[in-house]
């Protein structure tokens, strides 16, 4: 059985982490560029300021929006390149090392314990909820799932039964990411009452 898990040519992981890529790159280009046009002109607002509760302004012009001295998107803008390149390799039949996919899922842990610390800033200091923002949300979260299964599926950790058990949870991870949406919709509705000021 282990040997058919490693063996096998992960399409489905490969396509995701793809369409994750361009959707996670999209959101960081498009909140990049806005951050330009708000340098430019600082009396503009941004195309997704939709309201005070849905806008990109606030996040942006935040000490939260950027962490490292420069504004967040930017790390997006490089960073988002990493799992479209692995995943085109993976189509075209590339395989990698044990040692590389610990180091990809580092990078999704990272991102992800990055992505939840933005989310309760902005659920409870911004009380925003930035349209782009969550576009990156809803692609980091799934993506951890899938390259954390997948890198037991490689064999990162030894053992055949955790290979065995990671291959089977693998279809659980719209199922995973759906609770993890509903986490953070509940937060945000008790923090920020959002529906009632749809």
């Amino acid at each position: 059985m282990s040997e058919t898990v490693t063996t096998r040519r992960p399409i489905v992981t490969a396509v995701w982490l793809i369409f994750a890529g361009i959707v996670g790159w999209w959101a960081a280009f498009s909140l990049t560029m806005e951050r330009f046009h708000q340098l430019m002109d600082p009396t503009a607002a941004a195309s997704c300021d939709f309201s005070v509760l849905v806008q990109c302004s606030a996040n942006l012009q935040s000490s939260q929006g950027s962490v490292f001295g420069f504004p967040n998107p930017i790390i997006g803008l490089s960073a988002w390149i990493a799992p479209i390149v692995v995943g085109v390799a993976l189509l075209a039949g590339a395989r990698f090392a044990r040692w590389f996919w610990a180091l990809f899922w580092l990078g999704f842990a990272l991102a992800l314990t990055f992505v939840i610390w933005l989310i309760a800033q902005s659920l409870f200091v911004l009380a925003t909820l930035c349209p782009w923002c969550m576009a990156t949300w809803s692609v980091v979260i799934p993506s951890f799932f899938v390259v954390t299964l997948h890198v037991l599926r490689e064999g990162v950790l030894p053992g055949a039964r955790v290979r065995e058990v990671a291959d089977r949870l693998m279809v659980w991870v719209p199922l995973m990411s759906i609770v993890a949406f509903a986490v953070i919709a509940v937060i945000a509705q008790l923090r920020l009452d959002v529906l009632a000021q749809l």
